[in-house]
């Protein structure tokens, strides 16, 4: 991913990217070409040096009957929006603008595995699941289900990981616009009708 300097993204905020993503991307490049799949994937960070993501494909999705060449590649996305030179103090004083789109996106590297054993299925989705189920009032368990269901359920499915070897995050934030540009942008975006817009407006940096 291209990355200016102005744009970079330190660890931490990588790892709160990743948690609080909903749905991943998991590219892997084959001898047929390249291969991908939406999913939700968690990132374990107590294992290996940078962490471990876990999450699982259907059993029917060739992604994983196809041998990866290199490392596998995840792919998340925080909140983003459109921004309009209309925003900016700069176009007022020289029209030198051009519209652009701020956001925030993080990659993760690593060789993937896809395994079958039952047990280690049941622990990623029950994982997976406690994840997104967690903040609701009456959460919903996997072991709600009937074991022999989730036994069945598990047989359609082959799990993912892929342990981390590098990310790369970008920032893209109005950084590299001048004080009075990125005060229209938070201001334009903070107006807007639009959750996303709202979100992205929060995290643009403005001067003290």
């Amino acid at each position: 991913m291209y990355i200016p300097p102005a744009f970079i993204d330190d660890i931490e905020s990588i790892r709160a990217t990743i948690h609080a993503s909903r749905l991943a991307s998991l590219v892997t490049a084959t001898t047929e070409g390249p291969v991908a799949t939406p999913l939700p994937l968690f990132l374990d960070e107590s294992e290996g040096e940078h962490g471990v993501l876990y999450g699982h494909v259907a059993r029917a999705n060739p992604q994983w009957k196809q041998p990866p060449i290199g490392d596998a590649l995840a792919i998340f996305s925080g909140p983003d929006a459109y921004v309009t030179p209309s925003w900016y103090a700069t176009k007022q004083e020289t029209e030198k603008v051009v519209p652009t789109w701020n956001y925030i996106a993080v990659h993760a590297y690593g060789p993937v595995e896809f395994f079958q054993e039952p047990e280690r299925l049941l622990e990623a989705v029950t994982r997976l699941t406690k994840k997104h189920e967690g903040a609701r009032a009456k959460p919903w368990a996997v072991s709600d289900a009937p074991a022999d269901f989730v036994a069945a359920q598990l047989r359609g499915i082959v799990g993912v990981r892929i342990p981390v070897v590098r990310f790369e995050g970008k920032r893209k934030m109005s950084q590299n616009r001048p004080d009075a540009d990125r005060i229209g942008v938070a201001q334009g975006l903070a107006a807007s009708e639009n959750h996303g817009d709202r979100e992205v407006a929060a995290l643009i940096p403005l001067p003290v």
